[in-house]
């Protein structure tokens, strides 16, 4: 594996609130070009470990480097000024903002010109064209107009993952991009995940199942904390311990 190739690496993260172990010794690389998945039942960590990995908590122990460099003590805004790139569980859009202004607001907030205090945000072209295509790549260049409130659930998740690709990231860590989302929105963000997967290392956490199968490269499989198993679908797929502890098999 060459440098640049590896973007994001996690030596043995742990935390721990008193004697609560919410993340234990995880390990990960992230790859451009893959998409590594994250599964476990509820409370079994991953959302803790993105906190973790995008700077929005403190590991208790271990190292997290970002594009070879140790980030460990670096805040959230730090990292993603750096390239790391984040959607949340819950949507994080301003409803009462046009699709394109959501946008612009994300690329504004990726190059602050502080100095331009006399100007008008709206006029900076750097933002506004990187705000265009980002809207264009999410597949909402109809919608763009649209107030970000009256998009649907799925229009929405599209929308965050175009403000995350305004802040121009070169990883992605996505906590559960396809909830609630019905077949054909399903297929939709699938595809965009697709499409951003060559020029990004994507971490995805995700319940369904179906969707990680078929578009993961990597499953890491976590129970109260820790990894059980990681490697190919297919070896996930076929690990008993995996089919124990998250299938339900006996």
């Amino acid at each position: 594996m060459s440098a640049p190739e590896l973007l994001l690496r996690a030596h043995t993260i742990s935390r721990r609130w008193g004697g609560l172990i919410a993340v234990d010794r995880v390990s990960l690389d992230l790859q451009r070009g893959t998409v590594h998945a994250v599964i476990g039942t509820n409370g079994a960590g991953k959302s803790t470990l993105i906190n973790l990995l995008s700077g929005e908590i403190a590991p208790s122990s271990g190292r997290v480097e970002l594009l070879g460099q140790d980030v460990t003590s670096w805040s959230q805004p730090r990292r993603a000024r750096a390239g790391l790139g984040r959607s949340y569980q819950r949507n994080t859009i301003y409803p009462s903002f046009t699709v394109f202004e959501n946008c612009r607001l994300a690329a504004q907030a990726r190059r602050p010109r502080a100095w331009a205090w006399w100007q008008d945000a709206s006029k900076c072209e750097a933002s506004t064209a990187t705000a265009q295509a980002c809207v264009e790549r999410a597949g909402l260049t109809d919608l763009r107009q649209l107030l970000a409130g009256l998009l649907s659930h799925g229009q929405k998740r599209q929308l965050e993952i175009a403000m995350c690709l305004a802040t121009e990231p070169d990883v992605l860590l996505l906590d559960e991009p396809l909830a609630g989302m019905g077949a054909e929105e399903t297929e939709r963000m699938l595809t965009l995940l697709a499409e951003l997967k060559a020029s990004h290392a994507t971490l995805l956490v995700e319940h369904d199942m179906d969707a990680v199968f078929r578009i993961a490269d990597c499953i890491t499989v976590m129970v109260n904390g820790a990894v059980i198993a990681s490697g190919t679908p297919d070896f996930v797929r076929n690990n008993a311990q995996v089919r124990v502890a998250y299938l339900g098999e006996h």
